[in-house]
């Protein structure tokens, strides 16, 4: 603790005050803050804001917003983290558990991602939940991802900083689905199971998935395996019940 720097309250105001970067509606304040400028609608992980300035409203997405296909796939892939609608004018900071933050500018193209790595997207952006080609009925919580399409500003979430890895025809990159946050739209992954590894990838707690790319383009992993999610009281999907409360 020693070599920790100390400041007057001046000091640490300077330090550590919003920077102003006028033109961009998101913007990093720091490597694990987002500042997002909302003129209008915004989206984010639900319990992502931690602070805001102007006239801004906060709503929760509604389980049938975006149709009754949209709200049965997220309630069987539980998949998708809770959406806030973020609407009005004025300046919200977004962060969440204090992980690395990663702005991606779509300009009419498309980036698949995580669910639990999605922070924010403009209104600008459609997303959509999709199911992983050729893996039916081996693994209900990794089948599913989030494609985000269209143009607009994506923020994306992961622990540590996160490594893209290239994939070539020659050259198929195999990852852990816990570690994998996101992958190029041209690339289909594809899950197996491959009992030697248990030692190697994962907690070594059984039989090992593994994601599998072929194909070009690039596949994005972080230093860190999330938990996998259970139907406990804390998981974020719902029941198909759910959908009609």
């Amino acid at each position: 603790m020693g070599n920790e720097p100390t400041y007057t309250v001046d000091q640490f105001v300077n330090r550590t005050r919003e920077a102003d970067r006028p033109g961009d509606v998101f913007e990093l304040e720091n490597s694990k803050m987002l500042e997002v400028k909302v003129r209008g609608r915004v989206w984010s992980k639900l319990g992502a804001m931690v602070a805001f300035k102007g006239n801004l409203s906060f709503r929760r997405e509604g389980m049938l917003e975006g149709g009754i296909m949209k709200a049965l796939v997220r309630a069987v892939s539980k998949e998708m983290e809770p959406l806030a609608k973020i609407e009005g004018q004025g300046v919200c900071y977004l962060a969440d558990q204090g992980k690395e933050i990663t702005v991606i500018r779509l300009a009419g193209d498309a980036f698949n991602v995580n669910g639990s790595s999605l922070l924010a997207f403009e209104d600008s952006v459609q997303h959509e939940i999709t199911m992983m080609r050729r893996v039916a009925g081996m693994m209900a919580g990794g089948l599913f991802s989030v494609r985000v399409r269209g143009s607009g500003h994506v923020a994306i979430v992961s622990h540590g900083k996160p490594l893209t890895l290239r994939v070539t025809p020659n050259e198929p990159v195999f990852t852990d689905p816990n570690a994998t946050i996101g992958w190029s739209d041209r690339l289909q992954p594809q899950l197996r199971v491959d009992s030697s590894l248990r030692s190697i990838f994962g907690r070594g707690g059984g039989e090992t998935y593994q994601m599998v790319f072929q194909g070009d383009g690039f596949v994005v992993v972080q230093p860190y395996e999330e938990l996998e999610r259970s139907g406990g009281s804390h998981s974020s999907g719902g029941s198909i019940g759910e959908i009609f409360d």
